[in-house]
Formats: structure tokens, sequence, C-alpha cells
């Protein structure tokens, strides 16, 4: 059910969801299929599956420009034009209408829509280990996770089940194998290092990403076209979004309710109960004040604006922002780091090719502080993300001589092949690595101006190098030919793993939520976006998220049943 701003009297609800991305699509649908009257807001504008992805089937020559930005582009969005091109572009925000303060470079891209970002992720789905839910109270960083892998495995089995992922099991203790549908394939030259590695490192392999993205029908979606274009938003429902699956399966219960336009400024403190009561939204449409109400609340808004919102909802018994009796919402921002790595071709397998456009790469799990004593001078780890190929025109064309027929037929003559590959990389949890609200700026709905102070620092730089010289070590072992590194030194947020702001753990004095992703100080409250992050690992962190999510459900559901909220 959708409503508009016009109706008022349909103020209270079983539960809120703020945020319809991953998590709070994920939110959504088990409230809803829980029994509770749910009501999911979004402050961006609706999107249908299928009917509201205008690009899925467009080519590269139906667009004005091609797939280039224009100069216009760059100048109005300097930020997300960085992630956007023409065929994708409506599914980000414009940076000139949604600013904030960088007091250090710092990409904040957003996706202001129903389903959030989930219609534009990377779909990498990857489970942590005790290795990562250990490392806190092991090195003394921080603080503990309040939780082990055996507390989330079957909820990332829950999860993996229906969503649908594509992978090959391992059997490695830190990246634990999941429920996965058949893999894709590996191409000749991917092959060719992975067998590489198994002669030259013993403690390395090479394996086919574990991804959203369907290799047979699933769930009434699918499946994969091998189109390789994701972030247009896929009408056959090949990869997981909250838009072709979460969303629509709350909605089948008929206990969903879902606002757009809806930016929720206020969590509403309840001094009586000592609990959140709702929420206080502004319509985007109308610049109408509403207020809503529930008996439990999940905030999804994703780290960065989770944070915010925190901070933004003041009362007498929440000075410094609601829930914030440790003074740690804001704290402890963390995004992996991806910019270093290396590239090489290889002179080999020039009779071979591949077919359709397969929409991820390889992963080399981590291999680095496995164990101790292996004399690093960093702590943590990062796994190896890349994909080999064989080069095209656009890569070679500059370095082509000639005209006409002679000229054209060395343009349509693959190159080399190639492998491009880079880490993924652990940040550590600073506690100056922040958001933060400012005193004075307002965005066009009078809110406060997000302000973002992050950096990578020594422990993460110390880690690049190492990706640089062990990702050009296993290339030129594999017979690879000018090898050669590089690092982006791309900001943070690049990565779009933000994560941190309102972090589990054991003690109220040192956290914001429990075990469960409860708040700590208003028990009604869950948060179990990105911002519920203790560490942030090394594997992409959006499958933990759905399944700390999902957990967190059952939960509230079950202190819901028996009086206990």
């Amino acid at each position: 059910m959708y409503i508009s701003g016009n109706i008022k009297e349909l103020n209270t609800y079983d539960a809120i969801v703020i945020g319809s991305g991953i998590s709070g699509g994920w939110a959504a649908m088990e409230l809803c299929r829980k029994g509770l009257k749910t009501l999911l807001l979004e402050r961006g504008r609706d999107v249908e599956h299928i009917k509201d992805y205008p690009t899925a089937n467009l080519n590269p020559w139906d667009f004005k420009f091609g797939l280039n930005n224009t100069l216009k582009d760059r100048e109005i969005d300097p930020v997300q034009s960085n992630s956007y091109d023409p065929s994708t572009k409506h599914f980000y925000v414009s940076d000139a209408d949604h600013p904030y303060i960088q007091e250090q470079p710092f990409n904040w891209l957003r996706g202001y829509q129903v389903g959030g970002r989930s219609l534009v992720w990377g779909r990498q789905c990857y489970r942590m280990s005790d290795l990562d839910f250990a490392a806190n109270l092991k090195e003394n960083v921080a603080v503990d996770w309040p939780i082990r892998y055996n507390d989330i495995a079957p909820w990332y089995s829950y999860v993996e089940s229906h969503i649908g992922v594509s992978g090959q099991k391992e059997n490695l203790a830190h990246l634990p194998d999941g429920e996965f549908l058949p893999p894709m394939e590996l191409n000749c030259i991917e092959k060719h290092l992975a067998e590489s590695l198994k002669k030259n490192e013993y403690n390395r392999l090479l394996t086919i990403g574990r991804v959203a993205n369907l290799t047979r029908g699933w769930d009434h979606r699918g499946p994969c076209q091998n189109r390789n274009l994701c972030h247009r938003g896929c009408p056959f429902g090949g990869y997981f979004s909250s838009n072709s699956s979460t969303i629509p399966a709350a909605a089948a219960t008929g206990n969903l309710t879902l606002r757009p336009f809806s930016i929720v400024t206020e969590i509403l403190f309840d001094p009586e109960n000592q609990k959140a009561k709702g929420v206080r939204v502004i319509d985007t449409l109308s610049n109408e004040v509403y207020e809503f109400y529930s008996k439990i609340l999940f905030v999804n808004a994703s780290t960065i604006a989770t944070a915010g919102l925190l901070l933004n909802s003041v009362s007498s018994r929440f000075p410094n922002g609601f829930g914030n009796d440790s003074n740690q919402i804001g704290h402890n921002l963390m995004d992996h780091h991806s910019s270093a790595g290396a590239y090489g071709l290889h002179d080999q397998f020039k009779d071979l090719y591949y077919k359709g456009r397969r929409p991820c790469g390889f992963l080399i799990p981590r291999y680095r502080n496995l164990k101790e004593g292996e004399g690093l001078n960093f702590k943590r780890g990062y796994n190896i993300q890349g994909h080999g190929e064989r080069q095209e025109w656009t890569d070679r064309s500059h370095n082509l001589n000639g005209f006409g027929k002679d000229f054209k037929a060395q343009l349509t003559t693959p190159g080399d092949w190639t492998v491009w590959m880079a880490g993924w990389g652990e940040c550590l949890p600073y506690y100056e690595n922040r958001v933060a609200l400012d005193d004075l700026k307002k965005d066009k709905w009078g809110q406060p101006l997000l302000k973002i102070d992050f950096s990578f620092k020594e422990n993460e730089n110390k880690m690049m190098a190492d990706i640089q010289d062990t990702s050009a070590e296993m290339l030129e072992n594999a017979g690879f030919k000018g090898v050669e590194v590089f690092n982006y030194k791309k900001p943070g947020g690049t990565t779009v793993h933000e994560m941190g702001t309102a972090r589990m753990g054991h003690d109220p004095k040192t956290s914001v939520l429990n075990k469960f992703n409860q708040m700590h100080a208003a028990k009604n409250v869950f948060i179990t976006d990105g911002s519920c992050m203790t560490s942030s690992s090394c594997q992409n962190p959006s499958l933990t998220y759905m399944a700390l999510t999902a957990r967190a459900c059952e939960f509230a559901s079950r202190q819901l049943r028996s009086g206990g909220l």
C-alpha cells in the first residue's frame, strides 16, 4: 500500500522501517511476514521493479554522448559522477541538491529512491568468520564484537537461500562457504592464474566471485543473462535487489505501507516509557511535517545518514543524540580501501575468447595475517578482486597505425589477454574518523548538513604497499609481461562500504547496540545497516547486513510477542 502526504490519519503501525535499501528491504519483509503492520519510509522517489528501469535495454549509441558523462555532469555532481554514467545517473542523487561537508576528501555516493543502492550494488556476497569477529578483542583494538560466527552462521544461510548466491565452495575457515547456486566459470587466463597460484603459493587460491547473480531461475527471478548491465536495474530479476525481491515479498503479505518522498528528521522519544515512540517526517513534495508512531523502529538509512539522524534526534534524555550515552554515535567510520593492485599482459591463449559479459570477477581470499608470527608491518588483511579479459580496441587504439581496411582489421582483432587485480583491504575503526552535524549550514529542508572527517591511516597505507607487491609477484610468477603496480589513492567512501558509526558491543558505556542490534538505551530501536559494524573485515559487507537484519527481526518479534518491548 502506498500513502501520499495527504493522508494524516494513517499514522500508527506495529513497526516503522527507515530506509528501503538492502537492509531496510529485508527488515520490511521480515516484519511484514511476522504479521506486523509495517511502515517503510524512503526519502526518495518510488522505483517499481521492471517498470522504472528506463535504460535497461538501451545500447551505448542510444545515448546522446554514448556512455560518457559531460562536463556539466562533473560540475553539478563532482562526487556522484565518479560512479554513474548516462545509463545509471537516474539512480544517484544530485550533489547540488544534496550537499555535505568534506573535512577531508570523502566520496559519499548515494541513491535516494525505493531500493536505495541495492539497485547499483556490486552483489559480492562473502561471510565473515571468527578471524574477523574476534580480531578486535585479540588485538585490543576498539571494542569486542558481541557475536561470533556461530551466532550468525544460520542467518547467513537463511539469507543466501533467499537471495540466491552463485559461488564455489573452497573449505576455507576464514572465508566460510555458503548456500551456493552453481558458480560462474573462470575464463582461460583466470584459470591459468589459478593454476599458477596452486603451483607457487600454497596459502593462496583463486576462485570465482560469490555474487547475488542467479545462475538458474530462483524465487521467481532470473536467471542472469550475462549482460553485465546490472547497475541499470535488471528486468529479468537476475540479481538481488530490494525492488525485485524483498519489497514485493513484504507487499504480498498485505502488511506493508510504503511511503516515498519522506525524509525522517527525528526519532521521537517517550520519556515515560524510555523508548522511541515514532518519527517526525518531512514530505519532500509538500514540505508538510508528519509524525508516525510504532511499537518498534528499525533504522536502516545507511551508515552516514543513520548517524546524522541519531545525532539530530535530541531531547532532555539524549542531549547529544538519540541513544548516544556512549558518545560513540558518528565515530569509528570505516570504508574498505580498493586503490592498490597490479596489471599485466599475457602472450598466450590467443586462440581462445569468451562468451557473454560475466557480471563478476575472480576472488583471491585473504592470505595475510591468518596466523600469528607472519612478521608483517600491518594488522588485518585484504582480499584480491580482479578479472581477466582480452584487450579491446579502446585499450590499443593509441598504439595502432594505419588507415582503412587494414586499420579496421587491427581494431577488430582482440588483443592480448590481460589481468587487472586490486586489494579490498580492511580499515581499522578509528574514533577520529567520524560523522557530525554542522552547527550553521542547512539543506533545503532546513536540516543540518553532515560533516565527514575520514582518512586512511598508516596501517591501511602499509597494507596497500603489500597489496602492490604481492599482486605483482603473483602475475610475474604466472608469466605475465609488462606488469605494472598502481595505487589510485581513492578517498574514503569510493568503495561504498561505509560502516561503523553506531557500533555493536557488550558494554553500553562504549557501544550503541547489543548483540541483537538493539539499542542499549532504547530497547525498541534496532539498527541493522552498516552503522552497526564493530570492525570492517575485508569482505564485502552487504551479506552481513542482511543476516544481522533477519536475526534482529526475529528477536524483535519474539520480544514483542512476549511483552519484552
